[in-house]
């Protein structure tokens, strides 16, 4: 089968548009937005238990570390009293940004939930690429025909406190690694401008 990926910020955005409202009010610094999932959705990092996929429902996200090749982004309930996931990305430039939050999704199997890819903060040309579990990254890679950011070595993906003090060492520091469709370790610069299209499936 021949696929022809757009670029993931073109991914999925009819589903953005019936999935995915979101409100941008908060602090630059932390680029909290307000998000509501119409439809379960994937997410990678360090998750609560029994929360690898979103319900539907409200969260919030929040840049909570940065550093110059990593970033830690958490996921709130509404009311921003329990985490629910703490995840690693990488900044990802866009060239035109928008006036509105964009989360960009990997296609998923035709019986799974979409899993998220990148959130791009409103008026922001660097936004944020997530990172998988090495294992997510290759099926994930494999079903889109683009690279997906994964860490190089197994992370525990379940925890009772994801926000946890040992959770935010080891994603600071843990080896990144990009990885292409057949499972080929691919240049971690190929995720850091989404406006370009990256590789062709056969």
């Amino acid at each position: 089968m021949n696929c022809l990926r757009a670029t993931p910020s073109m991914l999925c955005m009819a589903l953005l548009s019936a999935t995915l409202s979101s409100s941008a009010r908060g602090e630059e610094h932390e680029k909290k937005t307000t998000v509501r999932f119409r439809v379960p959705v994937q997410i990678p990092g360090v998750h609560l238990r029994g929360w690898a996929v979103m319900p539907v429902g409200t969260y919030v996200f929040k840049l909570v570390g940065t550093g110059s090749d990593r970033h830690i982004v958490q996921i709130f309930n509404k009311d921003e009293t329990q985490i629910y996931a703490t995840i690693l990305a990488v900044p990802n430039y866009r060239l035109k940004p928008t006036t509105k939050t964009v989360i960009t999704f990997n296609e998923g199997l035709t019986d799974r939930p979409e899993a998220i890819r990148a959130w791009f903060y409103p008026g922001a040309n660097w936004g944020e690429e997530f990172v998988y579990s090495k294992a997510k990254a290759v099926e994930l890679a494999k079903l889109n025909c683009l690279p997906v950011l994964a860490v190089a070595s197994e992370v525990e993906v379940a925890a009772a406190k994801p926000e946890g003090p040992a959770v935010l060492a080891q994603l600071r520091h843990t080896p990144i690694i990009g990885v292409g469709p057949t499972g080929e370790e691919v240049e971690i610069a190929q995720f850091i401008q989404s406006d370009q299209p990256h590789l062709t499936c056969k």
